[in-house]
């Protein structure tokens, strides 16, 4: 009857028991009332009071409503930031982030917003801006990005140095900082005053990860002139945004330079590649297996992908554009999308779809967005490349109507920029809250947070994964806020492996060194043998990168910071080889995986082709499924005796029935992990409906040719 009554759910509420919001799993007030009602029910001494309340509700003297003063009490036991309810509120008020940035509110600011498709030239008219300044910053998405425009910075003889999480380079010989800096968004600062600041990809400002970046870069840096550079879908939201602020939007359109055309036809095989392809696939998979058939055809590739280390990317991106180098093609994941120099006559789009994280951090498989089909497309035919004129196309001829749809389809306008809570933010809600894990903390201060409609908080999955697997470590909270945002991919084992080591170690206090680093990556690395040495070396080289954003972090614990990049570009070369090879590490891994489930050939268990497809558990005789489990057998197939056992099986496919002892292909393909038993299920009612279907009977008499038990029944 508590519980129901509205009245106490109000009292609760104002109370601070109103955690209906969307990153609360539960109910504030569910979860103390169960809490409660448990207290209550098997506590062996309550307090006279509760007993006298309680006894006078049985008896009717009493009402339900008499007990919110002993739940309220219990409720802040469990839930002890009630009683700082109204600090942590105030703390976690997200509604005017404009006021984060007094430096940037001290000074008018002019914004300047580049809007246009790829290859428009938008970037390149900030950047002259930039160059023509006596002091700039330029923020980007990439590493690669950074380094393009240090590098042309330089050239251009206009002195700039480099800021990224993992690096640092001064051109000036004493150390004496740059009037200009090319740097990663993260990195920028919010302190140092400049003339002009360019922003480049300010759409990414509603990535549910990243785009607290670009929010704080648009609203903090304390520049005369800020040049932001994007898609058109971002110029209303930029313009209302900065309207909080009291800056005026200045809009400079461009249109493409060079025309992209979308083919009315489709790839369909290999066979019509053309020097200057580029198949884009959206898995390390189908780019194995795209790369290994190219090979087949007696052409050569480069292969591009996100987890390549940024030298092994742009050495592939090199001699795909070397025109006296054979290799013509290129297969690439959407990484190509930013930060690479492509000489690409079309694009082919392998397929569609691809995996996501949704904004509440959940993996989806969904097809590409209009605004990712456009940036992917922009790379064919771009004005420096030597194709002027670029085509798109897909593999299929299915996908290709498809395509022309989602790319047809206006670019959704952004709605949102992203926002994440700060060290200080954190650190004023441990204060008040000294017994709470980060991860609590953190949970904490995104269900009370409030934002208006021009935001929303970033997805914080990733923080939250690492602040639990160091949890256990002794860390002061600066430190351990600092880990939790190292950029470390949690799909990875042993870097996240490693990021428990490294915190440990620093937890003791232990320097640590190139050569500590040597043993636990166990140096000298040697060339990859296989796929699956190669994809290691490209996690040694993450850890390597996660060294050194922490060196830059913590200079007194991560000493070696000049031994480690000379370790680490000797990995990057290690790591190029092996990719320039990765045709022969394909084969090496298909041998591997071929020994280990190596089956004789007369054995029941041989792959054999049925009209172009591998057998499956249907083409196995019913003696042979009874060594597989009881769920992994065919629904409905009955055991058939004799010489005539062989025919019901398809006409095409008589396997021998002799049982040579061996394990089935189905439990050797388990038992080596390269398939999960889910798996294994799932392609069995596939390539059941996949039978049934290509069998069906044109006609009702054809039945009676059919066995009973048969799969097709």
């Amino acid at each position: 009857m508590f519980y129901k009554r509205k009245e106490m759910q109000r009292l609760g509420a104002e109370n601070g028991l109103d955690g209906k919001r969307e990153y609360i799993s539960a109910h504030l007030f569910h979860q103390a009332f169960v809490s409660f009602r448990k207290y209550i029910l098997e506590s062996q001494s309550l307090s006279a009071d509760v007993h006298i309340i309680l006894n006078d509700i049985c008896c009717g003297a009493g009402h339900v409503d008499d007990l919110f003063p002993f739940f309220l009490n219990h409720a802040k036991q469990i839930f002890p930031m009630l009683d700082c309810m109204d600090d942590l509120r105030k703390i976690s008020d997200l509604r005017w982030p404009p006021n984060w940035y007094p430096e940037a509110r001290a000074i008018q600011r002019k914004i300047v917003f580049h809007a246009g498709p790829t290859n428009s030239g938008k970037t390149y008219h900030a950047i002259q801006q930039y160059l023509s300044a006596k002091s700039g910053i330029y923020c980007g998405p990439l590493k690669l990005l950074a380094h393009e425009i240090f590098r042309k910075c330089n050239d251009a003889n206009v002195p700039c140095d480099l800021v990224t999480g993992e690096e640092r380079v001064c051109v000036d010989p004493e150390g004496k900082q740059a009037a200009h800096v090319a740097c990663t968004i993260e990195m920028c600062s919010v302190n140092i005053p400049c003339e002009v600041a360019v922003i480049d990809e300010i759409q990414m400002i509603r990535d549910p990860a990243r785009g607290w970046a670009w929010t704080r870069a648009l609203l903090g840096i304390p520049a005369t002139e800020i040049h932001v550079c994007g898609e058109d879908a971002a110029v209303n939201f930029i313009t209302e945004l900065m309207y909080t602020t009291g800056e005026e939007v200045e809009v400079r359109n461009y249109k493409r330079l060079t025309p992209v055309t979308v083919l009315d036809y489709a790839l369909e095989s290999l066979n019509n590649l053309r020097p200057g392809d580029c198949i884009v696939c959206f898995s390390k998979a189908d780019i194995y297996s795209v790369s290994r058939q190219i090979e087949a055809q007696g052409l050569e590739c480069a292969v591009i992908y996100g987890s390549l280390p940024p030298g092994t990317k742009l050495a592939q991106a090199k001699k795909f554009n070397d025109p006296d180098d054979p290799c013509k093609i290129l297969v690439a994941t959407d990484a190509i999308g930013m930060g690479l120099n492509l000489s690409i006559k079309r694009i082919i789009f392998n397929s569609l779809v691809k995996p996501s994280i949704s904004e509440k951090g959940e993996k989806e498989m969904q097809a590409i967005t209009t605004s990712q089909a456009l940036q992917i497309s922009g790379r064919a035919g771009r004005f420096s490349s030597v194709f002027k004129e670029g085509e798109v196309t897909t593999m299929h001829q299915d996908d290709l109507r498809l395509l022309k749809e989602i790319l047809n389809r206006p670019v959704d306008p952004i709605q949102a920029a992203g926002l994440h809570p700060t060290a200080e933010q954190i650190e004023l809600f441990a204060y008040h809250l000294p017994d709470a894990t980060l991860s609590n903390l953190i949970d904490i201060f995104v269900s009370l947070s409030q934002v208006d409609g021009l935001y929303f908080v970033c997805n914080i999955d990733d923080f939250k994964f690492v602040a639990d697997m160091i949890q256990h470590i002794p860390l002061n909270l600066r430190a351990r806020y600092v880990f939790c945002t190292a950029p470390i991919n949690r799909k990875q084992p042993f870097v996240c492996t490693s990021l428990l080591k490294f915190a440990r170690q620093f937890s003791r206090n232990k320097p640590l060194t190139s050569d500590w680093l040597c043993k636990h990556t166990k140096w000298p690395f040697t060339p990859p043998r296989n796929i699956r040495e190669l994809v290691h070396l490209e996690s040694v080289h993450d850890v390597f990168d996660l060294y050194l954003w922490l060196s830059f972090r913590f200079m007194d614990m991560f000493l070696d910071i000049d031994k480690v990049k000379k370790i680490q570009k000797e990995l990057d070369n290690v790591i190029q080889d092996g990719v320039r090879s990765i045709i022969r590490l394909i084969r090496a891994s298909e041998a591997h995986i071929s020994d280990s489930l190596a089956v004789p050939d007369n054995s029941p268990w041989k792959k054999a082709q049925v009209n172009d497809r591998i057998l499956s558990f249907e083409d196995l005789p019913v003696e042979n499924q009874e060594q597989l489990p009881s769920d992994r057998k065919v629904p409905g197939q009955r055991r058939t005796r004799g010489s005539k056992a062989l025919g019901n099986r398809p006409a095409e496919v008589q396997p021998s029935v002799e049982n040579h002892g061996q394990d089935s292909l189905a439990t050797r393909l388990v038992r080596g992990g390269h398939l999960s038993k889910e798996v294994l299920k799932q392609l069995e009612k596939e390539w059941q409906i996949k039978y049934s279907k290509e069998n069906v009977p044109a006609t009702k008499g054809n039945h009676q040719n059919v066995s009973k038990g048969s799969v097709t029944e």
